[in-house]
């Protein structure tokens, strides 16, 4: 087995098998994500696996209760997009309301607790689906220009283009040797301050790639509170989608 920065393989630990990754870092990081629990470490370049594993051992009370946190965390059904159905946006609760005629599609927010879709008659639940991601996608982009003004001087970086999409298993993630930042599409139903918490975080990534020390002196610095923003994320209800920060 090599010891390039890109090696990864499988470790079981007590029964729970865990993803090791092994980088050109200092410290070991253990993380735990939804929706399973699954456990990834990244652990540094020259860390044996006995020393890697009596390290996980030791965090195991600590894995199991993230793990109880998301087997219990709230989690919406199969949405099927028709009247009554309960949607979000902005960390805010939706009724929502399907008028079907042959005007504009579209979604619109008449009033505080409800989410009309706009459908031409008979129109699919994949259709619907499709018109509502089509407005989360513009609400999201419509967010970061105020939001890259505010943070890139703040960092000293600029993003070369920051895109959304649909990922199963991160919030965010960039490419800091080009620039380019993804936000997950399914933020734009999440309090806007998570989806500002995403993009610092991954702002900070074009200038530490790893979560080490340094990356979280720069969180710190940056934005003081951001451990209870990353929590308000992890804490809000999952998409049904198999897909923590």
């Amino acid at each position: 087995m090599t010891t390039s920065d890109r090696d990864s393989y499988f470790l079981e630990v007590a029964g729970t098998p865990i993803a090791i990754v092994r980088k050109d870092i200092k410290n070991l990081h253990i993380g735990v994500y939804p929706p399973g629990g699954r456990v990834r470490v990244a652990a540094p370049l020259g860390f044996d696996n006995d020393a890697l594993r009596m390290a996980i051992i030791s965090r195991l009370p600590w894995i199991r209760r993230k793990q109880a946190e998301f087997q219990h965390q709230e989690r919406q059904s199969q949405r099927e997009f028709v009247s009554g159905e309960s949607h979000y946006f902005q960390g805010r609760r939706y009724r929502l309301h399907v008028v079907e005629h042959d005007g504009q599609q579209g979604i619109r927010l008449p009033k505080r607790t409800t989410m009309e879709l706009s459908v031409r008659p008979g129109a699919v639940r994949e259709k619907r689906q499709e018109i509502l991601e089509r407005w989360y996608r513009q609400q999201l982009r419509d967010q970061m220009p105020a939001l890259l003004e505010k943070w890139e001087p703040n960092l000293g970086v600029q993003a070369s283009e920051v895109r959304i999409k649909k990922m199963k298993t991160r919030w965010g993630t960039c490419n800091s040797e080009v620039g380019r930042i993804w936000l997950n599409l399914e933020l734009a139903k999440k309090p806007l301050v998570c989806t500002e918490y995403i993009l610092v975080h991954e702002l900070a990534h074009l200038i530490e790639r790893s979560h080490n020390e340094r990356f979280r002196g720069l969180m710190d610095h940056l934005m003081p509170q951001w451990h209870l923003y990353r929590d308000q994320l992890n804490q809000a209800p999952l998409a049904h989608a198999e897909w923590r920060y």
